[in-house]
């Protein structure tokens, strides 16, 4: 049955005996791959992703290798408090610079065989003729037409919204987030009107980039189910007219509109190939294909979700965590559920017939920035990596106080993290970050102190998520990572520990650029489907288990962690009487 797969290759691209029978699957005896001379040649796929303030693009291999990998730097602008803007075409000329030079070397581009888009679920605004046009009332600049994800500008607006008992919020845990783009289209249409009144197109920052690449107007399933209200049931989907009428953007229900999209695929289905103006731009051929694309976050979920697995079903019961800025919480399920807090569920969002459910942290890496950089101590790092430097001193002083574990350091000392407010179980973008425990002590060991209690406020945060979701039927076994967080020890550890599940952290560690070349591979056709493309490129991961004998302390300090939640509640009530 092998006999037309060199053993070279099996080898080489580590293909499972499932994965082999797929590749020389027939359908009425023709291929099913719409490469199949692929398997004798180099195949290669592009992933390209746009995080808060790069671009990245990666070369891939059909086995999930990464090759190479080339980020640009973009500009983030924050004129003034919770207004976060961008410019799309500088992040369109970073895309086409990192990808020309992750396939510059490919003497045949031909072997190219997809792009694959993933970014920030960010708002991009163009007129008739595909120019940008202004969100940023403080400059006026039609070049800042992006209204960042973490962008906060539209909270009346999201209040506003939520007062109201639509059908759709019951899709995002009963409140629509100030991040999505509902209330941000309200904004803009109340504050700023020229800019409303010029603007043809309304496109999420992925979807942006798939229309640069292929000049079609397609949008992915992924962003308008989870960020623009628009529903998909298994059964029916499609926009609620309704819910744009009552909110004030009746403009944008009606049928005949462009603003807003009407063609919705899919991630990872073909949404058309390379124009020929993007070829020359990306130094690709146009008959490479792009995928539709998907937010950044689901990215990194689809190939969390996907490493170690053999099966489609081993993606059930695994909690994917891609932790940058922020932090989001994925998980898979075949049947519809629905918890408070939490966004989703969403049918076919992430994986091609299962519901994702989506938590999430509103700020995790930059919360550990700034708790960092806002300490005097942080300047007396020595010329190396902060985090090891203070990873080192945790260990001394554990040895020094005859702890078994630098845990314990964090006795007296504890941090609720909801510094940018709470995207997920509560959904309360009121919530404040809080310190108990604070000396005079300015030391190089209080900032390493601060930032384990940051850390591990961090991880109870995420089992505030896991027991909301587990109330509400899902099955959480293990949680993996990715992301820059998850290359630190100390958070893999604290969280196994305080989760009392094991975690993973996948062989590629670049997941989020994973996830869009699976994209790219399914798109292409050299496979079936984005569930088969993941688990052929999911590859390995290794297992850290949780500390039986620290269940005591982390159940004692997470029982502090929702003590002080519930403080901040009462304070503010107090105050508002």
């Amino acid at each position: 049955m092998f006999t037309n797969i060199p053993p070279e290759f099996k080898a080489s691209h580590h293909l499972s005996l499932d994965t082999c029978l797929l590749i020389i699957d027939t359908v009425k005896g023709s291929p099913v791959f719409s490469h199949p001379p692929a398997i004798m040649t180099n195949t290669y796929y592009v992933g390209v992703d746009v995080g808060t303030s790069s671009v990245r693009a990666a070369l891939v291999l059909q086995s999930g290798d990464i090759l190479r990998i080339h980020s640009v730097p973009i500009t983030v602008s924050n004129p003034k408090p919770d207004f976060y803007e961008q410019d799309s075409e500088e992040i369109w000329q970073a895309v086409c610079e990192s990808v020309k030079t992750v396939t510059g070397d490919i003497a045949n581009k031909a072997e190219i065989h997809g792009v694959g888009f993933d970014a920030t679920c960010s708002l991009v605004v163009l007129d008739k003729d595909l120019k940008p046009v202004t969100v940023s009332p403080a400059t006026g600049e039609d070049r800042f037409n992006v209204v960042m994800w973490m962008d906060h500008r539209a909270k009346e607006q999201a209040d506003f919204i939520n007062s109201y008992d639509h059908n759709v919020l019951k899709y995002v845990g009963g409140k629509v987030s100030l991040e999505m783009q509902t209330p941000k289209l309200l904004w803009l249409k109340r504050h700023m009107k020229s800019t409303w009144a010029r603007a043809a197109h309304f496109l999420d920052l992925p979807d942006f980039l798939t229309l640069k690449a292929s000049g079609q107007f397609t949008r992915s399933l992924c962003s308008m189910v989870c960020k623009w209200t628009y529903i998909c049931d298994g059964q029916n989907q499609g926009w609620d007219h309704n819910f744009f009428k009552a909110i004030g953007l009746e403009d944008l229900a009606d049928d005949n509109s462009l603003r807003i999209g009407k063609v919705v695929m899919a991630p990872g289905t073909q949404c058309g190939r390379v124009s020929k103006a993007a070829a020359l731009q990306m130094g690709l051929t146009e008959n490479t294909y792009v995928a539709t694309s998907i937010i950044d976050a689901h990215a990194g979920g689809l190939a969390l979700v996907a490493a170690k697995a053999k099966s489609k079903e081993d993606f059930i019961g695994r909690l994917g965590l891609i932790c940058g800025t922020s932090t989001c919480h994925m998980c898979v399920s075949m049947d519809s559920i629905f918890v408070p807090g939490v966004w989703g569920p969403y049918y076919s969002a992430m994986i091609p017939g299962f519901w994702l459910t989506e938590g999430g942290q509103s700020a995790t890496g930059a919360l550990i920035d700034h708790l960092i950089k806002t300490h005097p101590a942080a300047s007396k790092c020595p010329d190396k990596n902060i985090y090891d430097w203070l990873g080192e001193i945790l260990a001394d002083m554990a040895e020094e106080q005859s702890l078994s574990n630098p845990a314990f350091l964090t006795k007296d000392l504890h941090l609720y993290p909801d510094f940018h407010g709470n995207r997920s179980p509560l959904a309360d973008p009121s919530m404040v970050g809080m310190i108990c425990g604070l000396t005079l002590d300015l030391s190089e060991r209080s900032l390493a102190v601060l930032y384990l209690a940051s850390v591990q406020a961090l991880a109870y945060g995420t089992r505030h998520i896991i027991e909301q979701l587990m109330t509400s039927g899902h099955t959480i076994s293990s949680v993996l990572m990715c992301g820059g967080l998850s290359n630190s020890s100390i958070f893999i550890h604290t969280h196994a520990d305080a989760l009392g599940v094991p975690v993973l952290i996948p062989q590629v560690k670049q997941s989020v650029l994973l996830g869009a070349s699976m994209l790219a591979a399914a798109a292409s056709g050299d496979y079936p489907d984005l569930s088969a493309a993941a688990v052929a490129m999911g590859g390995e991961a290794h297992t850290y288990k949780p500390q039986k004998d620290m269940k005591r302390y982390h159940d004692k300090k997470y029982a502090v962690f929702k003590k002080m939640q519930n403080d901040q509640k009462d304070y503010r009530h107090i105050m508002s009487a």
